[in-house]
């Protein structure tokens, strides 16, 4: 494996302090679920002609560690979605399957661009980590992104292609702004007038007589 394979992998973020009541991104969390992908369908990442299926399924790896590395890097305004954690668990538990994909990728490019493979597959990681930068779509992009780094530390050994095939279009998905979930379901009352306190509009058994109020 490469120097540049070693540091991608090895690499760790340390999670930085963050003010106590930074806890609740959304009250009710907006839908970003999307249909699981092979890894060559429009917006999942940058395009790979002539990819193998291994080589799609690599490419798709590649793309939700760095998805995930942006959150643990951007989302620590939040210790509670433990992006950083679930980032450095995620590079410890799937290190073989991510220097797998890595070494697939280094195939493509090698098979594909020859003599500059290096530079196409640099500008193609630089690319991909500077596709998941948001700054209006943050809250969005950080509370999923915890969910699908739970999701990834959770699977078996060998099976984390299976993460990033299912919830890959829910990462891209949550880079579009949306509100909070719970604006869209929000029901507006209509104003009840309060009872009036005035002597005129009660009885002297102390009931309300509305008639009296006008």
């Amino acid at each position: 494996m490469g120097r540049f394979a070693l540091a991608a992998l090895a690499t760790v973020v340390t999670a930085q302090a963050a003010p106590a009541g930074a806890s609740y991104l959304f009250w009710v969390k907006p839908s970003f679920t999307g249909e699981p992908v092979r890894g060559d369908e429009p917006g999942i990442g940058i395009a790979l002609p002539k990819a193998t299926p291994k080589e799609l399924q690599a490419h798709l790896l590649w793309n939700m560690r760095a998805g995930l590395n942006v959150a643990a890097l951007q989302c620590q305004f939040s210790p509670s979605l433990m992006t950083v954690r679930n980032y450095n668990d995620l590079l410890r538990h799937h290190a073989g399957e991510l220097n797998d994909a890595y070494n697939t990728l280094n195939t493509y490019f090698k098979r594909t661009t020859s003599k500059t493979w290096q530079k196409a597959f640099d500008q193609y990681t630089t690319k991909t980590y500077n596709g998941f930068s948001t700054m209006h779509a943050q809250i969005g992009f950080c509370e999923t992104a915890a969910a699908i780094g739970r999701d990834a530390i959770g699977q078996p050994k060998g099976k984390l292609h299976l993460t990033a095939e299912n919830r890959m279009r829910e990462f891209r998905n949550s880079l579009v702004p949306q509100n909070d979930g719970i604006f869209a379901t929000r029901q507006v009352l209509a104003p009840r007038q309060l009872v009036s306190l005035a002597p005129q509009c009660w009885d002297k058994k102390g009931r309300y007589v509305e008639r009296k109020c006008g």
